[in-house]
């Protein structure tokens, strides 16, 4: 094993979530422009020119979509670093990690409104014995655990990449075997009784749908999402697929042995690792369009969606935060809540958010690394100021 392959597979582990800095910060006013790469234009264009100019991000990218249905895309820096290429566009594929939670929740409340799953019925009613803690997790029990709590985070299991080595790993993964370790650990609350990020819970999520439709997960959620959401170049590798199929950036982390040093390469790695709780691919003109498709409701009926959207408190978040099954509501600092998800997969941090207004604003900012928490801030201050007109 090199020593490059190691720290490419630790990378995976670190952010498999909306980081505890999903608060959304400052708000220079949005003013809207076309695509422009040099600096001082625009508020969305000089953000994105500090993180790649100031904070050590090869490539940074926003695209905006107004309520009215004009889209402009602005990028910074590089697809590849050592290269000239310019940083990808709107249809440049990346893996948007833990935005694949609202997909695989958005397929378990298809199957909920199919009347195939209930939301608060114990999860050991579909996959008997599957969520039964071992040594000290012996207490975790899934026949007092609902899907609900499975799907926002109150059911207590522990996260997976909290104990996972990813080190350690060469190849794929059974999403059974994640679920085993987690549960093997102790449970953070009683059910019900907290909130804590776990993609353990989400991995389960992903199983149920395989019980219930036969299939695959991605399978399932290509089948009942991202074709009905006409979403072209979305897709869930399979697992051992470790290339990005489509035109993309390069993704890169800090070395954490050499912070000050070159960053690490780790474009390609095994999906499987994430699973149902981030292996998706997509694009940031695809992920605008499934949010007006989800919250104006063409993929869900009314009421599986205002399930979706009923929020409890997410202090993990941030300040104002809620979270519903799969789906995040963020505080605007011009007012209002944007509704969505961030991500990311290399690296410490989110490099990821796409989300949507009340009134219909649409916002996909992502980074090819996140290299601290300056960088952090600002990528969460673009989503802030490309919302606030």
């Amino acid at each position: 094993m090199t020593h490059t392959a190691s720290k490419t597979r630790r990378a995976v582990g670190i952010a498999l979530g909306v980081a505890a800095i999903m608060a959304v910060l400052v708000t220079p006013p949005f003013a809207a422009a076309e695509h422009r790469s040099h600096p001082g234009t625009d508020p969305v264009q000089a953000q994105l020119d500090l993180l790649t100019g100031v904070d050590r991000v090869p490539g940074a990218l926003a695209q905006v979509r107004n309520r009215h249905g004009r889209a402009v895309t602005m990028t910074a820096g590089t697809a590849e670093l050592g290269t000239d290429r310019p940083m990808v566009g709107s249809d440049g594929q990346f893996r948007v990690a833990s935005v694949t939670k609202t997909f695989v929740a958005t397929a378990v409340l298809w199957l909920v409104a199919k009347d195939r799953v209930r939301l608060d019925e114990p999860i050991a009613t579909y996959l008997p014995g599957v969520v039964r803690g071992t040594g000290d997790g012996a207490d975790i029990d899934g026949r007092h655990i609902t899907v609900r709590q499975l799907l926002q985070h109150t059911s207590g299991v522990p996260d997976y990449t909290e104990h996972l080595d990813f080190s350690q790993l060469e190849g794929p993964v059974e999403a059974s075997e994640l679920v085993r370790l987690a549960l093997s650990n102790k449970p953070d609350f009683t059910p019900g009784q907290g909130w804590h990020y776990s993609n353990t819970g989400f991995i389960i999520a992903g199983m149920l749908v395989e019980r219930l439709t036969g299939k695959d997960i991605g399978t399932a959620v290509t089948d009942l999402v991202i074709r009905p959401a006409g979403l072209g170049d979305t897709y869930w590798p399979p697992a051992g697929e470790r290339r990005i199929r489509g035109p993309h950036a390069h993704n890169y982390l800090l070395d954490e042995d050499d912070p000050e040093g070159p960053l690490v390469d780790v474009t390609e790695y095994e999906p499987s690792w994430a699973g149902a709780s981030g292996a998706m691919v997509s694009t940031p003109a695809d992920l605008n369009q499934f949010w007006r498709k989800l919250l104006d409701g063409h993929l869900l009926p009314s009421r599986q969606l205002a399930q979706m959207r009923a929020t409890v408190p997410a202090p993990g978040i941030g300040d104002g935060a809620g979270y519903g099954l799969g789906l995040a509501r963020l505080p605007l600092s011009c007012g209002g809540y944007a509704w969505g998800h961030g991500g990311g997969l290399a690296g410490a941090g989110v490099s990821n958010v796409s989300v949507r207004t009340e009134t219909g604003r649409e916002a996909t900012v992502y980074i090819t690394a996140q290299t601290g928490k300056q960088a952090a801030n600002r990528l969460l201050n673009t989503v802030d100021v490309a919302l606030c007109t």
